[in-house]
């Protein structure tokens, strides 16, 4: 094929003008060093503090008070405007202007909630985001509010509008009803209720995810009991220890810690249950035609249809990733078993190791923070004209000592905005790589823009005094992951803030930051920043072309296993008459269609999975996002991807409209094709088959 070609020839050759760049830097950019040393907080005698985020009234806990309270004054100005029958503007840009309102205090709060080391900062924002939470709910049970809205949306506005308007218009009218304000008074009050039954369930759920499990050692063989942690005559499994050269180790965890655990599985139960049943009040088969609507694929049927087509071309194509697994544990043990589930993740690795060469250790020292940074800077300077430039902080302004703030500044705009980047760990600190939005970009009345906020969250080992902090090859796809969702944020110019760079449907949101993986695998990109942070020397070429041939192998097996999750989400969210008796007997019916391993007796991952929470059917959408990125991809970026001209296509017409544009939609006039089921899984399938044959090609060599 083409791609086959076009790949094959880039491991072949040189990458021209790419390592040439890189080899005439002599030094770190100020942006390299700047990452590559811890900041510091400064003092500063000569000025007062200036709030959180540069917010003054932050400046003490007792400002989210103050924040809260205007934010309420506020808002009943609003409600009074849009209900007056008196307005002087469209009522989608009073609605948007409410929304503003309360999201700038509770974005804020809920960040500062999750994130602030101070005990004092924390429960003001816990309080800001209750005080907001009821003024929601005041809202969702504002029936007039909801007549003026519902009017404009069905008859039109007494203001001209467009289709973004009209558009934006729909989504808020749709999040009213979520609340059930078109309903019946009883069956409102249910929404309420089982709304706030599933977030307590939910929270339930999570945290017993990740609960360790407690065993009598006697469980376990004596040979065997190093590898888990003793306290007294217990054992406790912790997790499922995927990655142990021991067989017999490894699917002990694997038994031991996916063992049902009835409260566990009551909790998933009931969620599904709660959610089930408040979908149907709202007019909705499932529970997964609510989460879908506005989404890329829109319905449920077209998911199961993509999964479907995936599987049959997968299948094929898992089975010989299968089989090389299957034939190393051969090798590896005198007794012969077949492959299961607890041994691909450690086959995978053992194979990057030997066959590769591959050890992370070996590449982290050509991965300095700074460098990586450098590397993304690189990517933005060369696509949209955007450089990424470290900006001192006034005192005050960050909740902790080492914390960056990067100003976005585009070569004629200006500065489009700021990105916070909180990214070394510390107790009490979440333990994800996330992105939060602070303040959502959008067109003030005055004409100028609101500059988009944001903050990216990672855990990165603090760097020591004798160098910097040095990422994994798998920490540099986070951190590139992550700044695709902040870029999307920062080049989004919205209307409205409500659809804002990322506010959009979660098989949209995925695609610029799954692209920006594409960027970190490539070879031509990795060379003009993977730089020794001692000797400044570039990555060797044959380590580079390792590094990128690694991430292709098993890539059949595990889309394989992401579909038999997906599958699994979109079953238990579906229709109730339609699903087993149990979610355990769910699961092992599915894991038989969609994935080649077989299921395990006795045990429940899908307790374990508390994805089945925050992304309750719309798991997908990974594989979706990931779908249109690689079409993406190769249509636009492969033969060069620093090229500007194509760059600034994909800022103009696909990530500056937000969710202002129904995402379907944009993803069909981006790619010039419809988005079907079929299209879908022929874009992974094809990646599949041309990282099979990079892959190969570069064994050969």
């Amino acid at each position: 094929m083409l791609l086959g070609k076009i790949w094959g020839n880039l491991w072949a050759r040189s990458h021209g003008r790419c390592i040439q760049r890189s080899a005439r830097v002599s030094t770190w950019s100020p942006l390299a060093t700047a990452f590559n040393t811890k900041p510091h907080l400064k003092i500063n005698f000569m000025k007062n503090d200036t709030g959180l985020f540069g917010i003054s009234p932050l400046t003490h806990p007792e400002g989210f008070y103050l924040m809260k309270e205007r934010a309420i004054l506020r808002t009943e100005e609003l409600i009074q405007e849009a209900t007056s029958g008196q307005r002087e503007r469209r009522m989608v840009e009073i609605f948007d202007e409410l929304s503003d309102t309360l999201c700038k205090v509770a974005d804020l709060a809920e960040f500062v909630r999750l994130s602030h080391p101070h005990s004092k900062f924390v429960h003001a924002a816990e309080d800001a985001c209750i005080s907001i939470s009821g003024v929601v709910e005041k809202l969702n049970t504002d029936r007039e509010l909801y007549r003026v809205l519902k009017a404009v949306v069905d008859s039109g506005d007494t203001f001209p509008t467009n289709p973004v308007d009209d558009h934006v218009a729909e989504l808020f009218l749709f999040d009213f009803e979520q609340s059930g304000i078109h309903l019946e008074e009883n069956l409102r009050q249910r929404v309420v209720y089982l709304n706030e039954c599933i977030l307590q369930m939910g929270q339930r759920f999570m945290s017993g995810a990740i609960t360790p499990r407690i065993v009598d050692k006697e469980v376990l063989p004596e040979s065997i009991r190093h590898f888990f942690t003793l306290k007294g005559d217990n054992i406790e499994v912790s997790s499922l220890f995927a990655e142990s050269s021991n067989a017999i180790a490894r699917e002990a965890a694997f038994k031991l810690f996916l063992y049902p655990e009835q409260r566990q599985d009551q909790l998933l139960t009931n969620i599904l249950q709660a959610r089930h049943e408040l979908a149907s009040i709202c007019g909705f088969p499932s529970y997964a035609h609510r989460a879908l609507k506005s989404s890329t694929v829109e319905k449920p049927d077209v998911v199961n249809k993509f999964l479907e087509i995936l599987t049959d071309g997968l299948r094929p194509r898992a089975e010989e990733d299968f089989k090389q697994m299957a034939q190393m544990k051969r090798q590896e043990n005198q007794v012969q078993s077949d492959l299961a589930a607890w041994d691909t993740p450690y086959y995978t690795a053992k194979l990057k190791k030997e066959l590769l060469k591959i050890n992370a250790t070996d590449f982290a020292p050509f991965f300095s923070l700074g460098a990586c940074m450098e590397g993304i800077n690189v990517v933005t300077t060369s696509l949209f004209g955007i450089r990424l430039e470290n900006t001192e902080m006034e005192p005050g302004e960050a909740w902790n000592g080492d914390i960056y703030k990067l100003a976005c500044v585009h070569e004629t705009e200006g500065t489009l905005g700021f990105i916070y980047c909180d990214f070394f760990e510390r107790s009490g600190k979440p333990n994800q790589d996330c992105h939060f939005t602070i303040q959502g970009g959008k067109r003030l009345p005055d004409g100028s823009y609101q500059p988009p906020i944001v903050v990216i969250m990672l855990n990165l080992q603090q760097p020591r005094w004798s160098g910097p902090t040095l990422l994994t090859p798998s920490m540099v796809d986070n951190l590139f992951h992550e700044m695709g969702h902040a870029m999307h944020s920062m080049l989004a110019r919205t209307e409205y803030q409500h659809v804002t760079g990322t506010r959009c449907s979660t098989d949209f949101a995925e695609i610029p930051s799954v692209l920006m993986e594409y960027f970190a695998a490539d070879p031509r990109v990795l060379a003009t920043f993977a730089r020794h942070y001692q000797t400044q020397e570039p990555m060797p070429r044959d380590m580079l072309n390792r590094l990128c041939a690694s991430k292709f192998l098993f890539t059949a097996s595990e889309t394989q296993l992401q579909v038999f999750y997906s599958a699994l989400d979109q079953a238990y969210h579906g229709i109730p008459t339609e699903q087993a008796p149990s979610t355990t007997d769910t699961l092992r019916e599915l894991q038989g269609k969609y994935y080649g391993l077989p299921y395990v007796e006795s045990t429940a991952w899908q307790l374990r999975f508390s994805h089945l929470i925050g992304y309750g059917a719309k798991y997908y959408s990974y594989l979706v996002s990931r779908a249109v990125a690689s079409s993406i991809w190769h249509t636009y970026f492969a033969r060069d991807p620093l090229s500007r001209s194509q760059g600034e296509k994909y800022r103009r017409e696909f990530l500056a409209f937000g969710g202002g544009v129904p995402s379907r939609k944009l993803v069909s006039d981006f790619l010039h094709r419809d988005v079907t089921p079929q299209t879908l899984a022929q874009n992974l399938i094809e990646e599949i088959d041309t990282n099979s044959e990079i892959f190969q090609h570069f064994t050969k060599q």
